[in-house]
């Protein structure tokens, strides 16, 4: 992989609750604003603490409302078509729901973080599957926060405090897992999401080690990133630009390399039109892009 790109800069807003929309480029200074939609509230349309997002084949937007423990559906272009669930832990209801993705049969699967189990749903919100409880046993969860699935069909979820990733196949039997407590190599601490390339690559968000871990797909460690933003976008440049403090400040410290760094990031998905990871670099409020290469002899060597 090659090549890095920061996000724009943001100011944290109580109530600036809402989906974004951009266009990202090849290069950095390409990006741009598309639109925004839904925002903070209780009503149907609204979201107070979304957590995770995904599309379905035909654009329909899917979100996670960790607060108000339901699923929000809009269309591509951001018209509210409808919501799912509620409180608890029946089928169809949800504690503090957190991941999710579509599969290439747009089946829904939604990590039931505090109920400790994955819930499967078709794309009309039907309830088809569930599996997993709490504890640290195959197919047990604690706390599990992101989700993917790969071109097989194969869920890969994230088994947040028991650091560790576990692999199952559609119906929920488990497979393999991935990972173990730790600073090491292959090793997690309060991994938050994971994602599958094409070639069956595994990109592990490693929270609180603050890096990305990669596996291939047997599960065999490749190589980790721990960020390498060297480029501003052209927000981040313009308030660089518009505030001398900030330029002071800058030329003051010894090296810019920490800013480069990944300081704890929260998601990563894979663009799988582009070839690229998309790592979200969340306490530095910025995007963090790597291009894969591909036709390398040893695939270690194309990150």
């Amino acid at each position: 992989m090659e090549g890095t790109l920061e996000g724009p800069p943001m100011t944290p807003r109580v109530f600036g609750v809402r989906v974004g929309i951009f266009s990202l480029g090849m290069e950095p200074g390409d990006e741009e604003f598309v639109n925004e939609f839904s925002g903070y509230g209780d009503k149907p349309s609204q979201i107070m603490w979304p957590s995770g997002i995904a599309l379905n084949s035909q654009g329909n937007v899917y979100i996670t409302d960790e607060w108000l423990n339901r699923i929000s559906v809009f269309d591509q272009t951001g018209m509210f078509l409808t919501v799912w669930g509620s409180s608890g832990s029946d089928n169809l209801q949800f504690n503090r729901p957190s991941g999710i993705c579509v599969d290439n049969d747009d089946n829904i699967y939604i990590v039931d973080s505090l109920n400790h189990r994955v819930q499967k749903m078709g794309s009309d919100g039907s309830f088809i599957n569930t599996w997993g409880s709490y504890g640290d046993r195959e197919s047990e969860f604690n706390s599990p926060w992101g989700i993917s699935s790969d071109e097989t069909g194969h869920i890969y979820v994230v088994d947040h405090k028991n650091h560790r990733v576990q692999k199952f196949d559609p119906s929920g039997r488990f497979i393999a897992q991935l990972g173990t407590f730790g600073v090491g190599v292959g090793e997690m601490n309060r991994p938050s999401d994971v994602a599958v390339d094409l070639d069956g690559d595994v990109y592990v968000c490693d929270w609180a080690n603050s890096r990305i871990q990669i596996f291939d797909p047997n599960g065999n460690f490749l190589t980790s990133l721990v960020g390498n933003a060297q480029e501003l976008t052209k927000w981040a440049k313009h308030s660089v630009d518009s505030n001398p403090d900030i330029q002071k400040a800058r030329r003051r410290v010894h090296s810019l390399e920490p800013e480069q760094r990944f300081a704890m990031p929260t998601g990563v998905t894979f663009d799988k039109i582009m070839s690229r990871l998309i790592v979200a670099d969340t306490q530095r409020y910025r995007l963090q892009i790597y291009n894969k290469v591909k036709n390398y002899t040893e695939p270690q060597f194309n990150l």
